[in-house]
């Protein structure tokens, strides 16, 4: 789910701070400071470790400083910009003319978002690069996540990256850089985030929450978080921790279902409320992450959870667009998570 889908996770747009990957940061930072900076980067990671903030705050300090040998960047130790700078607040108002995201929007007539990213936002790039930068600087979009453009969205956005004019940089961020198509991948920077430890997690979730220590929940989410601070705000919202819990006793007993436990399960997530059904995402997909890191290396078993991975995030996306009855949904889930783990 992307943090636009639930209010109560701030946005990246709006995150100044980054916990972990100064390693990432310092190598986007020494790329930009060289003045060959690649066009493109492949940002990839689990879901909620920060790939989008890191992506955000790249774009901050670019927009900003757009001269890479200018003493502000060559002096640099990392991306930070003040919040009420005037690049950093038109960035967190959507105001920025240089800045393009290419994200899942909401669908003015459903009040939900649209299932997949829009081709025609997408196409809309092409103009974007086409054009003069607004500031005489640089031209930036984010792509986020690269997973939510359909076959027609990739496509165009190919002819950006085989093309790509002065001056633009190209942030794609992804939630399983394995499934990036390899002509999208060649033509892109690699860099690999990994989960947060769990007392970063901590820190990031306290200060996203403007706590002033860490609270005992907090710990507790940190430590189910898997690394992910998106999943430990999540799991903080309302009965989260618990509706994982009751989760993980399923997934512990794949490939054998409990019938009686799924219907119960499937009364859980039941209505309308985005939360549960999140969590139930999010639980699901940490799962099967933890199959593809941990199954021997055999292509075909880890192509049938791949495949089953996105199977499961496109009929979720389809269940929270169009209002789709939640245990029918449940069942269909963890049928093919169970036929994964029999495989």
């Amino acid at each position: 789910m992307s943090p636009a889908s639930d209010p109560a996770i701030p946005h990246p747009r709006e995150t100044m701070a980054l916990f972990g990957h100064a390693e990432a940061e310092a190598t986007l930072l020494s790329a930009y400071r060289s003045g060959r900076v690649p066009h493109a980067w492949l940002i990839g990671g689990e879901s909620g470790i920060g790939k989008a903030t890191l992506a955000y705050r790249f774009a901050r300090f670019v927009l900003a400083h757009p001269d890479p040998k200018s003493p502000a960047v060559q002096n640099a130790t990392s991306f930070d910009l003040p919040a009420d700078h005037p690049t950093a607040r038109r960035i967190a108002g959507r105001a920025h003319s240089d800045l393009l995201v290419l994200e899942r929007i909401v669908n003015e007539k459903t009040g939900k978002l649209f299932t997949e990213t829009r081709v025609e936002q997408v196409r809309e790039s092409v103009s974007f690069f086409g054009s003069t930068a607004g500031e005489g600087g640089w031209r930036v979009a984010i792509v986020d996540p690269i997973e939510d453009l359909n076959r027609t969205g990739i496509n165009a956005l190919l002819k950006v990256l085989e093309e790509p004019p002065q001056r633009a940089l190209l942030l794609l961020g992804t939630d399983a850089p394995g499934r990036v198509l390899p002509t999208i991948r060649s033509r892109c920077r690699a860099l690999l985030l990994r989960p947060l430890p769990e007392d970063e997690v901590a820190q990031a979730v306290a200060t996203a929450l403007g706590e002033a220590k860490i609270t005992d929940e907090i710990r507790a989410a940190a430590a189910a978080s898997g690394g992910s601070v998106r999943r430990a705000l999540m799991l903080l919202e309302d009965d989260a921790l618990e509706l994982r819990q009751q989760m993980l006793a399923l997934l512990a007993r794949l490939p054998d279902l409990d019938p009686r436990a799924l219907h119960a399960l499937g009364d859980e997530i039941a209505g309308t409320d985005i939360e549960p059904l999140a969590a139930f995402m999010d639980t699901v997909n940490s799962w099967l992450g933890d199959r593809l890191r941990t199954e021997p290396q055999r292509p075909d078993r880890l192509a049938r959870i791949a495949d089953v991975w996105a199977s499961v995030n496109a009929a979720g996306r389809d269940t929270e667009a169009y209002n789709l009855d939640r245990k029918p949904f449940v069942f269909s889930v963890f049928g093919k998570l169970a036929d994964a783990a029999r495989a």
